[in-house]
């Protein structure tokens, strides 16, 4: 869990949060626009929407440490490549290469290995693992944007891949065991007793779909879409953040602060998310999630003081907690571990994809209009449209099938 957890508090080097952190030294610096720098984003997850399906491959293959490793070595060089690059096709490609990282390697192999250890306590370990990355989600754009404030922005680039190297690449290199049985193990910690010691029923025998069989089922693909409408909302509003409440006429602190009350509230919701989706059908509570962002999406469009833009954030932050943790558990219980890093694979390019959109269609109607409000009312709607459909994707029934 500790090494599968590093990689996902690293990531953050890549993620939206910390990019909103840039957009505005960035813009002011190099003259670009807004929608050129968060349609790096986009780039990236479009890229990442072609690579999943192979990364989901390859972590059933070959497993999630020779992937892991190999992310975060190339997320360092990356994210400090990133200090140089003042042209807009040398900062697409070095922060869509964390993009993809970010979307695929470490996403993917992370949550699959903390799935298979895992099956009645499965809520609850991936709620440790979205913990691991909200806390990182909180570190990473508050080191940026000190660096900043008492640097530049190019010193920040550094610091945060040099960082990545330095909390993840021993971990995931060293200590990561793909399945418990490969120990000796059982998942959840069970014995191989029927009643484990303290008299609780070990779980259940797993459904073990097979890739084939998975895509055949309206329940991938209802929870894919629906996920990736999610994230559409997710980017939208994570990457223009912080330039939003620059306009609204917060101070560089104060709005830097306020993605800090995000992430600290992804943080503690990712525990409460985790503990409602093993007591709640999955379909249910990513329901849940996506009532909530269509909640705090448009509530940021009145937040014009301090305490409102923190309010705000603390809501949307709770609803991306869900995000973090739902839809592995969702994924996991629905298909089993048997051959979720492929099943996971096929279904994440529309979790990038929808990144992609995000990021740039909110930069587009800012450009377009001078204003946020069109953006943050239409994700309001997608995130009611996207609950009433998820909540629709009931588990599917394994046929016995010989393939």
């Amino acid at each position: 869990m500790f090494s599968a957890g590093s990689s996902q508090f690293v990531r953050n080097a890549a993620a939206s949060l910390t990019l909103a952190v840039f957009v505005y030294p960035i813009s002011e610096d190099l003259g670009w626009s807004r929608t050129l720098i968060a349609g790096a984003a986009s780039v990236g997850g479009l890229a990442a929407s072609g690579a999943a399906p192979i990364v989901g491959w390859i972590v059933d293959k070959y497993g999630a440490r020779i992937v892991l490793s190999a992310s975060v070595l190339v997320l360092g060089i990356s994210t400090m490549s990133l200090a140089w690059a003042t042209a807009p096709v040398a900062f697409y490609v070095a922060y869509g290469v964390g993009r993809v990282l970010f979307n695929t390697t470490i996403q993917i192999a992370s949550s699959v290995v903390v799935s298979r250890w895992f099956i009645r306590m499965r809520g609850r370990a991936s709620g440790l693992l979205g913990m691991s990355h909200a806390i990182g989600m909180t570190l990473f754009p508050f080191v940026a944007s000190l660096v900043i404030l008492y640097r530049d922005y190019q010193t920040a680039w550094i610091v945060l891949g040099l960082a990545a190297w330095i909390i993840a690449l021993l971990p995931v290199s060293l200590l990561i065991a793909e399945t418990p049985e490969d120990v000796g193990l059982r998942p959840d910690g069970d014995s191989d007793d029927p009643e484990t010691e303290a008299g609780d029923t070990v779980a259940p025998e797993e459904p073990a779909w097979t890739p084939r069989q998975a895509i055949r089922t309206p329940a991938l693909w209802i929870l894919a879409l629906g996920i990736g409408f999610l994230f559409v909302i997710h980017s939208g509003v994570n990457i223009h953040l912080v330039a939003y409440l620059r306009d609204q006429g917060l101070g560089e602190a104060e709005s830097a602060a306020a993605i800090s009350v995000t992430a600290i509230l992804t943080a503690v919701g990712s525990l409460a998310w985790g503990w409602i989706v093993e007591r709640l059908p999955a379909r249910y509570a990513l329901a849940g999630v996506a009532l909530v962002m269509a909640v705090a999406s448009p509530a940021f469009i009145t937040a014009d003081t301090v305490a409102e833009a923190y309010a705000y954030a603390g809501l949307f932050g709770f609803a991306l907690s869900g995000l973090l943790v739902v839809p592995p558990v969702a994924y996991a219980d629905y298909f089993g571990r048997r051959s979720l890093g492929t099943i996971r694979g096929i279904s994440e390019p529309f979790m990038s994809l929808g990144q992609a959109i995000g990021a740039v269609t909110s930069g587009l109607i800012y450009d377009a209009t001078d204003s946020y409000t069109i953006a943050f009312w239409t994700f309001s709607v997608i995130a009611v449209v996207t609950a009433i459909a998820v909540a629709s994707a009931r588990q599917p029934v394994q046929k016995a099938v010989t393939e």
